[in-house]
Parts: structure tokens; C-alpha cells; sequence
């Protein structure tokens, strides 16, 4: 997807005098406003913070109005996946959930599922079994904050359906799912051992990461990623920066043929090679919406 031919040349001097923000930003903010060659309506850019617990979720009035004035809805997802066609997708086609683990690591599985699950060795074996290592990783998540959450994409999808707006995605369940697969045997396990055993330091991690969302820190969020991510900061360049290369050429097309509000994790916006500075580079004016 690119610009029109018609907007081509203008493009190109843009481009050449092109301000990129300096690292990390001087102001910052969750919502920018997009501008540049071909984007005659209004675009907004949002971060989003796809598990937040409710003290944190910020959703005020002002960003509700420039929501329902829209006329798209982008996420990273077209919508709400739905669940019968998500199972697909973290189960595995051949092999156990068991291989990925030696017997010392098999046994702490099982008891963190005994003490956090009340499940025993043969319930969770038969539910588990034939299931990816990412599904433990997310029920282990979803244990420490169970009850307590807001959703900014359900709340968004619901926006756009009562305001009858198209709701695209920049990836399908699939892709996002890919990038749990393509990470090796040893990564996999790693990261299901990390968050079982460290799960008072990840509760930690994510109080802070709260934090900084809720101060409209993007730049101090990204930093935090890569620093505390465990795996996922070790394959920055997979989960985040090569998302973005291939998300600015949707977003600069969908941009520039309707009113956009497109809402992505808040971790993609910041750092040298996130959403925004991407934007920049190529000569787009993105600038931070006071909420």
C-alpha cells in the first residue's frame, strides 16, 4: 500500500527536511495527531496498554469524542478475535506441551498449577498437553490480575460498532501468534520458566509499566521493554521493531483516505525505531494531543 502518484513529489520534499524527534521526546503524550503529505482528514495515533488494571485505564471524555468522530478504527487486531478460531492458533500440531520441559521444570509447572489453579497433575496434564507454551504464559498473567481490568480494544471495537465505523487490523491473529512460534524451543521454555517463577517480580514490572502508561511516558515505556523484558527484549527487533517498519505503509494509506483512530501498544510508539519516529522519517508531522 502507498500514497497516490499524485502525492508523490510532495512526499519527496517533505521527506528531505523531515524532523525526527530527539530521544527520548522532550513532551510526551498516549494520542498524536498525524499530519503530512496526502492526509487531507484528520489521523490520530494512540498508545494502548492491551492488560491494564482499572486504576490505571485512561479513557477520558475528550478522547471519546475524537474516537466516535472517526471514521476507521485501526488496531493491531480488525476487532475482537474470535475464540473458537484463536484456539487454532496455540495448538500445537505435533509434539507435547511436556517436550519443551525437562522433568525439574515439568514438576515446578505442576506445582505452581496445584497452588495458583487448583489443578492436579492429571487435570492439568489433559487440558495442557497438546496446548503452546505461550497459552501457560498468558493464564499466568491472567491469574494476577483476574477481575481487576479494563480492555482499551474492547472498548474501542464497541465505540466503533455503536458509531456503525470500519474496523481494520495491521496484522491477523495468525501473524501475531507467529511470532511466538518462530521463537526457538529454549526461548519458549524460558519464557514460560520466567513467568511462573518470578511472578511477584513480573506483578512488580507490571505495576511500574502501569505507571508510566498512566504518565504518558512512551519514550520511558519502550526503555523499560527493553531492559525488564526477559525474551521478549532479547527479540526487539522481531516484537517490535520490524512490526513497525511493516505497519507504516498501512497506516500512512488508511491515513489518507479517511478520518483515522488508530490504536496500537503504547510500546511500539516510542523509541528510535517506533511508530511515531517512523512516521517522521518519513516526512510526516506527528505531534503530542494534550488529554
Amino acid at each position: 500500500m502507498i500514497l497516490r502518484v499524485t502525492f508523490l513529489f510532495v512526499f519527496f520534499q517533505t521527506l528531505v527536511s523531515a524532523q525526527v524527534s530527539e530521544f527520548p521526546f522532550e513532551e510526551s503524550s498516549l494520542l498524536w495527531k498525524i499530519e503530512g503529505p496526502g492526509i487531507k482528514k484528520e489521523a490520530y495515533l494512540f498508545g494502548t496498554m492491551h492488560l491494564i488494571e482499572k486504576e490505571h485505564f485512561y479513557f477520558p471524555a475528550k478522547l471519546t469524542k475524537i474516537v466516535e468522530k472517526s471514521e476507521a478504527l485501526v488496531m493491531e487486531l480488525p476487532g475482537l478475535p474470535n475464540q473458537m478460531e484463536a484456539m487454532k492458533y496455540v495448538t500445537l500440531k505435533e509434539g507435547s506441551f511436556f517436550d519443551f520441559f525437562n522433568e525439574e521444570q515439568t514438576d515446578s509447572i505442576l506445582v505452581w498449577a496445584k497452588e495458583k489453579m487448583g489443578m492436579n497433575e492429571e487435570s492439568f496434564r489433559a487440558t495442557m498437553t497438546k496446548m503452546k507454551p505461550f497459552v501457560v504464559v498468558q493464564m499466568a498473567v491472567q491469574l494476577q490480575f483476574i477481575g481487576k481490568t479494563e480492555s482499551y480494544e474492547m472498548t474501542l471495537d464497541k465505540l466503533a460498532k455503536d458509531k456503525g465505523m470500519q474496523v481494520y487490523g495491521l496484522e491477523t491473529v495468525a501473524e501475531q501468534m507467529s511470532f511466538f512460534d518462530n521463537l526457538t524451543p529454549e526461548q519458549q521454555t524460558r519464557m514460560v520458566m520466567d513467568g511462573l517463577v518470578d511472578g511477584d517480580e513480573a506483578i512488580e514490572l507490571a505495576q511500574k509499566m502501569q505507571v508510566l502508561y498512566k504518565g504518558q511516558h512512551v519514550d520511558s515505556l519502550f526503555m523499560m521493554i527493553q531492559e525488564e523484558g526477559g525474551v521478549l527484549s532479547d527479540e526487539q527487533s522481531t516484537f517490535l521493531d520490524q512490526r513497525n517498519e511493516k505497519w507504516i505503509s498501512q497506516i500512512i494509506d488508511l491515513a489518507s483516505k479517511q478520518k483515522v483512530f488508530i490504536a496500537v501498544g503504547a510500546g511500539h510508539l516510542g523509541g528510535p525505531n517506533g511508530v511515531i519516529r517512523l512516521l517522521q522519517k518519513q516526512g510526516y508531522t506527528i505531534s503530542p494531543v494534550k488529554l
